[in-house]
């Protein structure tokens, strides 16, 4: 589908071990609905490297580092998984806090894979349905999120989904809460 998305400004919010195609296809997708999408990461590099299959993958320019980000800037939030990525961000505080302020502000906060960890850190999953990697279903439970095996799952401005296979719904239910 094809979403109006001239002018929106999106957050993705990264660090080195993001899983490369849920921070790539997302981002090809919504740049393609006219969307400006920009990377942002913690610390004070100008890349970041990804992880495809079992081993290290290709490296990502950072459009803005997040000590200078705020959610005011954006209209949505992504967090792609990945092992690493959503494990290292939920020790960083300010990452944290620039997750509270999107739910904060009701923007659209969109978490795929491990990426809905990061709800679990900032509270944004507390009373919400999500879906995520299968292995984080405990958490997501123990952190009072009801959790269901689903393509993805929109609970209000809240957008979950599994896995790589998911990512066009997912996008599209990025592009759709944006343009709707």
């Amino acid at each position: 589908m094809t979403h109006a998305l001239n002018g929106k400004q999106i957050a993705i919010l990264a660090t080195d071990g993001f899983e490369q195609s849920e921070l790539l296809e997302p981002k090809r997708l919504l740049e393609s609905w006219g969307a400006t999408v920009s990377v942002v990461a913690p610390g004070d590099g100008s890349r970041i490297r990804g992880w495809k299959d079992k081993d290290w993958g290709d490296e990502v320019a950072i459009d803005q580092p997040l000590k200078r980000s705020s959610a005011d800037d954006y209209d949505a939030l992504v967090l792609p998984g990945g092992v690493i990525n959503p494990d290292t961000l939920r020790t960083d505080a300010q990452a944290v806090d620039f997750i509270k302020a999107f739910g904060a502000a009701g923007k659209p906060v969109a978490a795929i894979c491990h990426g809905p960890w990061l709800l679990v850190e900032s509270g944004l999953a507390k009373g919400r349905r999500v879906t995520s990697w299968p292995s984080l279903k405990t958490d997501l439970g123990n952190a009072g999120a009801e959790w269901t095996d689903a393509e993805v799952v929109v609970d209000g401005g809240l957008i979950t989904s599994r896995k790589p296979g998911d990512i066009p719904a997912f996008a599209d239910a990025v592009g759709k809460a944006l343009a709707g």
